[in-house]
């Protein structure tokens, strides 16, 4: 099995290229080849390598150059360069470290001693995956709330002004939905904490299967109460979904010892429509208390219903 970390090597002397691609491959490398520093760069604009063997010298882009040009770009991930050069002085070494390489190989080139290097650099590279990994759970832990998988206020605060924002820029329409989970104190009360921990888990699951993925996003908005934003919606389709999501909530059915629970939800919910002549400002308290009151509004008239209107700005 080929390794998963592409090296590219880069040598205008076709038969210093292909030995050193033959090596590589032997001890389990991909490798890519490229023929001098533009062809080099040519690729890196269609392909992303991780790994980069490049000689020193070379007509047009010499080593160095390519180094600091490959750093110049914007990737996703670190690339781990080696210079290979004849030049064993420690002044030119530096020269060839400082322009941006990460270690060096001095020819002729030992095979053995080239695929140590190539190693280390995956090894270096990795660290930065298990890195990055953890900075993204990291980040998750911080935006997600641990019961339900949903976002929390931390998220929402964070971005339902960017959607504000976007739907002003272009004219469009933001609808928000509240939704609550229908006398969730006595399913605590008579059931305890944990059946009620399993309704709220239920609910969140109903909710995110529901919506339109990438686009609409749940989040939790306090106890048994959920916010779900979504963009560029009128009121109708809010209204629509809304009520897709009461009838689907009322179909769950939660094991509670020897019993089985429903639960029913109430939703409600604000549009704003922006236009060209709307000069107003909407923030996102103004849309979410709008959108409370029309819950309250369900409450009062009985539980296990949705309302939505268009918020006038």
């Amino acid at each position: 099995m080929e390794n998963e970390f592409v090296v590219l090597v880069v040598d205008d002397d076709i038969v210093s290229r292909t030995v050193v691609q033959k090596h590589l491959q032997k001890a389990g490398f991909n490798v890519v080849t490229a023929s001098n520093g533009k062809n080099a760069l040519d690729l890196f604009d269609n392909h992303f390598f991780p790994i980069v063997l490049t000689d020193w010298m070379m007509p047009g882009i010499d080593g160095p150059q390519l180094c600091r040009l490959i750093r110049e770009k914007k990737t996703d991930s670190y690339v781990f360069i080696i210079l290979v050069t004849s030049r064993d002085s420690k002044t030119d070494i530096v020269s060839g470290l400082e322009c941006g390489a990460d270690d060096y190989l001095t020819k002729p080139i030992h095979p053995a001693e080239m695929v140590a290097r190539v190693n280390t650099g995956i090894r270096i590279l990795k660290l930065e995956q298990s890195l990055k990994k953890a900075n993204e759970e990291i980040r998750l832990l911080s935006i997600i709330d641990p019961l339900t998988g949903c976002y929390n206020r931390g998220y929402l605060n964070e971005h339902l002004m960017d959607e504000l924002k976007r739907a002003r820029r272009y004219n469009h329409c933001l609808s928000v939905v509240l939704a609550d989970i229908d006398h969730f104190k006595n399913v605590n009360d008579t059931y305890g904490h944990q059946i009620g921990d399993e309704v709220l888990k239920a609910f969140a699951q109903c909710l995110q299967k529901e919506i339109r993925k990438k686009i609409d996003w749940v989040v939790r908005y306090g106890g048994e109460e959920f916010l779900i934003v979504l963009p560029e919606t009128k009121n109708l389709g809010a209204f629509s979904m809304a009520e897709r999501l009461r009838q689907a909530v009322a179909e769950i059915i939660i094991g509670a010892g020897a019993h089985e629970l429903n639960i029913t939800a109430s939703f409600g919910g604000a549009c704003v429509a922006f236009d060209n002549e709307n000069t107003n400002d909407v923030s996102m308290d103004m849309l979410i208390n709008q959108a409370d009151e029309q819950l309250y509004r369900c409450k009062k008239e009985g539980r296990n219903r949705t309302n939505v209107i268009e918020f006038k700005v």
